[in-house]
């Protein structure tokens, strides 16, 4: 399961040293709900090398300002704690793993 990324806990976790990619999402989301199942696959295929987690944006507000987050669900990829991509709507598990290991 991906990591409950907040406002409070981001930093820390984007500054880690390893690749992250956080997925901005809602319970209200339809489209967030189809790439759920995706994120969590992903967790388990790169785990220990990559932070994967999942920000709702319904109750954190600074970081979704922060990085214009308007659309959801977006997901943002770092590399040593700078945004080096970004997925706006669903897409194909491919399309993840194309943009995880481009972190690596």
């Amino acid at each position: 399961m991906a990591l409950q990324i907040t406002d409070e806990n981001f930093a820390g976790y984007v500054n880690s040293g390893k690749p992250m990619v956080l997925d901005f999402w809602a319970e209200w989301c339809g489209p967030c709900r189809m790439i759920s199942p995706i994120i969590d696959e992903l967790v388990k295929e790169y785990e220990g090398r990559v932070v994967i987690g999942k920000m709702d944006v319904d109750n954190n507000n600074d970081v979704v300002s922060e990085f214009g987050v308007r659309n959801i669900p977006t997901i943002l990829f770092f590399k040593d704690g700078k945004l080096v991509d970004k997925q706006v709507g669903a897409a194909p598990k491919s399309t993840f793993i194309s943009k995880v290991e481009a972190l690596l």
